[in-house]
């Protein structure tokens, strides 16, 4: 008698299970898709070091912003910021930036997020982004949150011409064969 029971309880349960569910969001064909660029894209945490504000970060900026911001943060005055500091500056990139924000990290685990840790993730996405090495990120390498009002991000390469297809044909016109 319970065997029976414990059969029509598995089957509606599986039948509830098998239900019609809806895709996820990012499948469905009505959802409009995420901007990657949230809140400006990776670049933007760099965009607020730019000094004079001219759309160019040089190095020079850079390291001056970092120092300034480190030493604001660091309210003991002993070049460390300790848990509860980190836990705050974390807390305000969140606010801030939401899903791009950067999480301070005590990387060596000493207790101590010094200015090496502190501007680590910054200095490596300045060097990313500069492609031509030259110290300085121009908006063209700032990408699109770096463009500006009015000044659209153009990509770089010497194969991407404005208004051209691969093979340097306009638009009107076939791209010449490639040889294989």
């Amino acid at each position: 008698m319970r065997l029976p029971i414990l059969l029509a309880v598995s089957a509606l349960l599986l039948a509830a299970c098998g239900g019609r569910q809806q895709p996820p969001p990012w499948m469905r064909p009505a959802e409009k898709p995420r901007d990657e660029n949230y809140h400006g894209g990776s670049s933007a945490m760099l965009l607020k070091y730019d000094a004079n504000h001219d759309g160019t970060l040089t190095r020079t900026e850079l390291i001056a912003g970092l120092r300034a911001e480190f030493a604001a943060h660091d309210t003991h005055h002993n070049a460390c910021l300790d848990a509860e500091q980190a836990g705050e500056i974390n807390q305000a990139r969140v606010d801030a930036d939401q899903s791009t924000a950067t999480p301070l990290m005590d990387w060596n685990q000493d207790g101590c997020i010094d200015y090496t840790e502190f501007s680590a993730v910054p200095y490596s996405l300045f060097d990313q982004l500069d492609r031509n090495h030259d110290g300085k990120l121009t908006p063209q390498e700032l990408g699109p949150a770096g463009a500006g009002p009015g000044k659209p991000a153009q990509p770089d390469g010497e194969h991407v011409r404005r208004g051209r297809r691969p093979g340097g044909a306009p638009p009107d016109q076939q791209a010449p064969e490639q040889d294989q």
